[in-house]
């Protein structure tokens, strides 16, 4: 049955943001002092990461790592509400790769806590927000006839988009950072 793009409620859509906000909330407020207090444990625990990724982790300051949020916020905001999710009723394409990529990311973020045996920034909100959130605005564009069958590229799509924005994100702070 073909709906009309409006029949998913901007919840849905304009949610995506939301939930990202939470979430990206919570790694703003923990990230800093994460990375100082526990860097050094996990440089000897897993002493097979290459020194460049932990000098590259303990390098991000709070205004590079705050550029970087606010990059993302700009994907995300464009994915979700302005430029594809409402108009599009959660129909378009880049909107269901963002929200598959959000509820992916999240799936990260809890391999990284079972890796370190304990607490890393997301983890707390990924149970709480990411997942639920996306399960549920799934369910929605489900129902509402606008999410095809999931095929394995749309897992990969998900994941390339995750990784692609938060390194892009990242890469763009810290130009923005060299450059003043």
């Amino acid at each position: 049955m073909n709906r009309e793009p409006r029949d998913v409620s901007g919840a849905v859509t304009w949610g995506l943001l939301a939930a990202w906000a939470v979430h990206d909330l919570e790694e703003v407020v923990t990230i800093p002092r994460w990375v100082r207090t526990h860097v050094p444990e996990l440089r000897e625990r897993f002493p097979g990461v290459p020194e460049r990724v932990w000098r590259g982790l303990t390098s991000v300051d709070r205004r590079e790592f705050g550029t970087a949020v606010a990059a993302v916020a700009v994907v995300v905001a464009a994915a979700a509400a302005a430029a594809d999710g409402w108009r599009t009723g959660g129909r378009s394409a880049a909107y269901r790769t963002a929200l598959d990529g959000f509820g992916l990311h999240g799936l990260v973020h809890l391999a990284q806590a079972a890796a370190v045996r304990g607490y890393t920034p997301g983890s707390v909100t990924t149970p709480l927000v990411v997942l639920p959130f996306t399960l549920w605005a799934r369910g929605r564009l489900r129902r509402a006839g606008a999410l095809p069958p999931t095929r394995a590229r749309d897992v990969a799509r998900g994941l390339a988009f995750a990784a692609t924005t938060a390194f892009g994100a990242h890469a763009l702070a810290r130009r923005v950072r060299h450059a003043r």
